[in-house]
């Protein structure tokens, strides 16, 4: 027997909610860049254990599922680590969950639980929906409870280390408790966007911004989420950032960061963080063709931030970006170096990088004129 057989022979020992603890840490790990020689099997073998449970019908016939409908559009599969004030890690529920049933209301959610696999297995969906929202009601009282004290809040640490090594959990605990409080605000404000926003022109970014301003005056805590709502219905989801950009006075650091949306330029660098993990997975599994769409992806948004900011390199907005860039520069000159150079490598093309093009530099131009026509304009009026 190897080394890998005995390693699953000793995780079949624990329970299934254990293993899918498991699971979602070592795609943290995967996903925060953490190097894992001989895991690859064991992972293989866990995703195939749960998809063929979801395949029997376990995953429709899990609560959990339910309790966590409202943050759906919420989650993302990127590291917890780079997770924003807008989005919950997927990774996070697990543990989460597991901490809620075993700490935080174990009696409840042993009752809801119960009640919930009956009504499943019955398929009443009104009643589903009724005791689902009613244990989020409690959950939410009781983490709100529960964070607004110094002890609770060091609680709820230590015991959160029990189900997952990322201390990044704690954080999503506080956002989850926010997201459950304004699920209703949120969902509302997500049915009033269109299901995809092709072209964030200024009437757009104008709508979108009437939107935001209503649902922030009623419900403050719910501006992140709705951020992150209308990125996931943009084409473009870098393009979130002009919120901020077309509210400000002018494009210096400090006007964009006096802005309601100045929270969108992180987000934006968090969208850089993920697909500079996304190109060293595709470089390390040889996806030389997706890690090229990747890279071009990387350039645009970056030389995006710069245009609409300016100065942006002595913020820490600027010190930021210029470590993604930094960290995926390597990257590429060490794939690039795999090759000779007679023979090239498409990563090092320079027509990757579209905005110094003849094109690119027109459109930048045309930008600059624009920008200058419009400081000359607030000037006059004001």
């Amino acid at each position: 027997m190897g080394p890998v057989d005995r390693i699953w022979e000793f995780l079949q020992r624990l329970s299934p909610l254990t293993r899918s603890c498991l699971l979602s840490e070592l795609e943290r790990l995967e996903l925060s860049g953490v190097d894992m020689p001989g895991f690859a099997d064991i992972q293989a073998r866990l995703r195939a254990e749960i998809r063929k449970d979801s395949n029997g019908g376990h995953r429709t016939a899990n609560p959990s599922r339910f309790f966590f409908m409202p943050i759906e559009q919420l989650l993302v599969d990127g590291s917890p680590e780079h997770a924003n004030e807008g989005r919950i890690a997927r990774g996070s529920l697990t543990p989460i969950w597991e901490w809620i049933s075993r700490d935080l209301l174990p009696t409840m959610a042993r009752d809801y639980n119960a009640r919930m696999k009956d009504l499943i297995a019955s398929d009443k969906q009104r009643e589903i929906g009724q005791t689902a929202s009613v244990f989020q009601t409690k959950v939410a009282k009781s983490l709100e409870g529960t964070l607004a004290r110094p002890e609770g809040i060091e609680q709820v640490r230590s015991k959160l280390k029990a189900y997952t090594a990322s201390p990044s959990v704690f954080d999503d605990v506080v956002k989850l408790t926010k997201a459950l409080r304004a699920r209703e605000d949120i969902a509302k404000f997500a049915d009033s966007l269109p299901d995809r926003i092709v072209e964030f022109d200024d009437p757009q970014v104008k709508k979108m911004t009437l939107l935001i301003d209503g649902l922030r005056k009623k419900e403050p805590d719910a501006l992140p989420f709705a951020l992150t709502l209308v990125a996931k219905r943009l084409k473009e989801p870098w393009q979130v950032m002009r919120l901020a950009t077309k509210a400000a006075r002018s494009k210096s650091v400090a006007d964009v960061l006096a802005t309601p949306y100045a929270m969108t330029v992180p987000m934006v660098l968090d969208q850089l963080e993920d697909k500079r993990l996304a190109l060293r997975i595709a470089l390390k599994n040889n996806r030389v063709v997706t890690a090229k769409e990747i890279l071009t992806s990387i350039y645009d948004i970056e030389y995006a931030i710069q245009v609409r900011i300016d100065r942006i390199e002595e913020s820490d907005w600027g010190n930021r970006l210029n470590n993604i860039m930094t960290s995926t520069a390597r990257m590429v000159e060490a794939e690039v170096k795999r090759f000779p150079d007679e023979v090239g490598h498409v990563l090092g093309s320079e027509r990757l990088r579209s905005h110094r093009s003849l094109g690119g530099r027109l459109t930048y131009l045309a930008w600059k004129g624009r920008d200058a026509l419009k400081t000359a304009l607030r000037s006059a009026t004001g």
